[in-house]
């Protein structure tokens, strides 16, 4: 073939070559809806909507937690490089200029067309300091986002933190993204499901610099976010800012239930901390600070801290040794303190003077009669088996369990066991000669003072409580389902008689220790508690409930080394009862006493 033949050939060659390209490329463009869609997509943005998050109220419907507009700023590198002057917007916001440019090189690293945040949740007035020059640093844009405002500014350690995302959120949950924002603790994380809502969104079709062009598919995929459901808590926000309010410059905890219900009225762990430090951009500063406060204001001491009963636990003593038939009311028993040290001039008490005088050997006999029951011939098998009913026996208050395990964070404390002494002294090697400190709420006998709280409840009703709880309704829905579950202690409820008359007489009787406590027109019932405290002065603790008949409000109050409990926490706790159940209070100078004391304090009040 010559050379114009082969010419021709070539040509026709290409020609062909491209009329099938052609007539492919208008099939895949004109004719396949499949192909047409994997174009758009390669040009679609997807815009999460986050959803507004719940807001959280007190049980008379008092705003506790809103959410207020944060801003972040944006910066995208690809928009600034035509002119940035980074001196004049590190100073604008109060960085040094390194920092500044060293935060941009990361944003280009990620992304030249994409915006990264270089500033998170500036607050409203710090970004209404800087908004009017914004302008002058192009590539800089801002973003509203919702943060958490505990506007009350009260219960910071019960309602908890609110923050970013960390990589176990992100792994363990699909819902959350890069950048989103969760509760961390508390009731905000306990409820985290509740409270985040679902989020919409929103598609757009973007041009190759990720502009905005127009809505996808006229906006027929987007969906509404659905805000997050409304948190009811049980808390009464006078109680609790008065508490709150007591408890300043002290160490220690408050905790008040309504008996007849188990909800929480209060719960306050001193020293506590302004709950909006922990968010905005500083953030990060002042949570080491109060990590590393000497105080422990972050750690709950009201759910968490665990302290040895005390006296307080010589109550459920005599409760329990009345209903196994080791005791009567009238039972007396010589103060022989050859056994047991004691104090005050008592010597041959009842139960109920017993409780009063807080007879250490009274209590030591009446838990030898249920530990040494004569169950057994020997002694070590007689102890185990006496010891293990008295265990089932404590728990069935509360003691050694998390009381249902509706508030977050709540630790058990201890209550020996059979196992327990094994595992220290050998099997068949201990009796109660060797265990007897735990007869006087000493020893390896741990509680907390919400299940001292709840012991108060329990009292007062008389052989019954509610699990205590915190959050009343969810979303107009009501409480969660088992949170308020009933529990029986089992002890026949006329058998608290003579337990309430003497924790009465703790507070009305001539001599009683928690006399500071009397409030007029109010008739309360309590037990006062020295805890030893090792190489340090008592802790004070009081326990009570009121009124006497159909009590509305039980309590225990907590004050760290403050000696004893007749000394400090009692007055505390009637302050909070009469704040609680009259119009007015009646003692000025009780509570201007209060109020002035700050921890250390003094040996001798």
């Amino acid at each position: 073939m010559n050379l114009k033949g082969r010419m021709w050939v070539i040509g026709g060659l290409f020609a062909f070559i491209a009329v099938v390209f052609i007539g492919r490329l208008a099939q895949l463009q004109l004719g396949s809806p499949e192909w047409t869609d994997y174009a758009a997509r390669l040009t679609e943005s997807r815009e999460t909507l986050d959803a507004a998050r719940g807001l959280i109220y007190d049980r008379n419907g008092q705003l506790l937690v809103t959410n207020q507009a944060s801003y972040d700023l944006l910066y995208t590198p690809r928009l600034a490089r035509e002119g940035m002057d980074t001196a004049a917007f590190a100073a604008l916001l109060g960085w040094k200029r390194e920092a500044l440019e060293a935060a941009f090189a990361k944003a280009d690293a990620y992304a030249s067309y994409r915006p990264s945040i270089i500033v998170r949740q500036l607050p409203a007035a710090e970004y209404a300091r800087i908004s009017g020059e914004l302008w002058r640093f192009p590539g800089v844009k801002e973003r509203t986002r919702a943060v958490r405002s505990n506007q009350a500014g009260l219960a910071a350690q019960l309602i908890g933190s609110f923050g970013e995302t960390s990589a176990d959120d992100l792994k363990n949950d699909a819902f959350y993204r890069l950048g989103d924002y969760k509760g961390k603790s508390g009731l905000e994380l306990q409820y985290e499901r509740e409270l985040r809502g679902r989020k919409g969104v929103r598609y757009h079709l973007v041009d190759v610099r990720n502009n905005y062009q127009l809505p996808l598919e006229g906006g027929r995929r987007d969906t509404l976010a659905v805000a997050g459901a409304d948190l009811t808590l049980t808390l009464d926000r006078d109680l609790q800012a008065y508490a709150e309010r007591l408890m300043a410059g002290k160490r220690g905890s408050v905790v008040a239930i309504e008996p007849a219900t188990g909800e929480v009225l209060a719960l306050v762990s001193a020293p506590t901390y302004d709950p909006d430090l922990l968010i905005g951009p500083k953030r990060s500063a002042h949570y080491d600070s109060l990590l590393h406060n000497p105080g422990q204001p972050l750690y709950n001491r009201a759910l968490r801290g665990t302290y040895r009963p005390g006296s307080i636990f010589k109550m459920v003593q005599g409760l329990i040794a009345l209903d196994e038939g080791a005791i009567r009311t009238n039972t007396r028993i010589p103060c022989d303190r050859n056994i047991i040290g004691c104090h005050g001039p008592h010597s041959y008490d009842n139960l109920s003077e017993a409780i009063v005088h807080s007879c250490n050997p009274y209590f030591h006999e009446v838990m030898k009669r249920m530990v040494q029951a004569r169950r057994s011939n020997n002694l070590f098998e007689d102890a185990a088996l006496g010891l293990g009913n008295w265990t089932e026996r404590i728990k069935r208050f509360g003691f050694g369990t998390d009381l249902g395990g509706q508030l977050p964070g709540v630790r058990p404390g201890s209550v020996p066991d059979t196992t327990y002494y094994n595992g220290i002294y050998g099997q068949r090697s201990w009796a109660f000669s060797t265990i007897y400190s735990i007869a006087i709420g000493e020893g390896e006998l741990l509680t907390t003072p919400l299940q001292m709280a709840n012991l108060a409840a329990t009292i007062g009703n008389r052989g019954w409580y509610r699990t205590p709880h915190a959050v009343r309704d969810v979303g107009g829905r009501g409480k969660p389902l088992g949170v308020d579950s009933l529990v029986t202690t089992g002890v026949d409820p006329e058998l608290f008689d003579p337990v309430i008359s003497a924790m009465q007489q703790v507070v009305e009787g001539v001599g009683g220790t928690g006399r500071r406590a009397r409030t007029p027109g109010i008739s309360i019932c309590g037990k006062t508690g020295t805890v030893q405290n090792t190489n340090a002065l008592e802790h004070s603790v009081f326990m009570a409930f009121a009124p006497m008949d159909n009590p509305q409000i039980a309590l225990s109050v907590y004050v760290e080394n403050a000696g004893s409990g007749g000394s400090w926490a009692a007055p505390i706790a009637a302050q909070l009862i009469e704040s609680y159940l009259a119009d007015s209070l009646s003692n000025p100078e009780r509570e201007a006493r209060i109020l002035a004391a700050r921890d250390p304090f003094p040996e001798t009040p």
